[in-house]
């Protein structure tokens, strides 16, 4: 024992040290390796709600600040900086798409969504878009990834709006009802199981 006191990482500490690093754009936290610290009690609800000790998060540029410095290694989430990992819960995926452009039509099509935390993806071979379905109900969760590992839930609204400009394609000699985006088809459900 060396006597030195090991200090608790913080949501303080880490905006302060997310501030230093992310100076003109995203830091690199593909890159950083730091020692992991613990797990602190921030959770992302499914809803994109950012809390801390139980309490939402109000800020957004604070908010957004997290978001920046959020990882995801082997299934599990971490905020990181250069000097510190620690563990967050997400109930579903950390952000949600509230919104989309669609610019270009069929297989021309570009697919942009934008995030609760500010950020734009456009749809395509690095930013797929992927449905779940409920086993029971059948219900679809949708999504599209932001980031390295990184989803966004995609809302209903924006979800019921996809549906409005979806096509059919054939997937392995399967046709399917999906979406177009980037030079890519991505299928939502087997045209067979669509209810008319």
């Amino acid at each position: 024992m060396t006597g030195e006191k090991t200090a608790t990482p913080s949501a303080e500490s880490l905006a302060t040290s997310a501030r230093a690093a992310s100076k003109g754009g995203l830091p690199p936290v593909h890159l950083w390796n730091p020692p992991f610290c613990g797990d602190l009690d921030m959770r992302i609800a499914r809803d994109g709600t950012w809390f801390y000790q139980g309490t939402p998060i109000g800020r957004a540029g604070l908010v957004r600040l997290f978001s920046t410095i959020l990882k995801k290694e082997d299934g599990k989430y971490f905020l990181v900086t250069p000097v510190e990992k620690v563990g967050i819960t997400v109930d579903d995926a950390p952000f949600v798409a509230i919104d989309f452009e669609a610019d270009g039509t069929g297989d021309d099509q570009t697919l942009t969504f934008e995030t609760n935390v500010g950020d734009y993806v456009a749809a395509g071979p690095d930013a797929p878009i992927r449905v779940d379905r409920d086993p029971e109900t059948g219900e679809p969760s949708p999504y599209v990834r932001v980031r390295a590992n990184l989803e966004a839930l995609i809302d209903r609204k924006s979800f019921y709006r996809l549906v409005d400009i979806g096509a059919h394609s054939a997937v392995d000699g399967v046709s399917w009802f999906g979406l177009w985006s980037g030079g890519i088809f991505f299928p939502v459900i087997p045209t067979k199981d669509l209810v008319v």
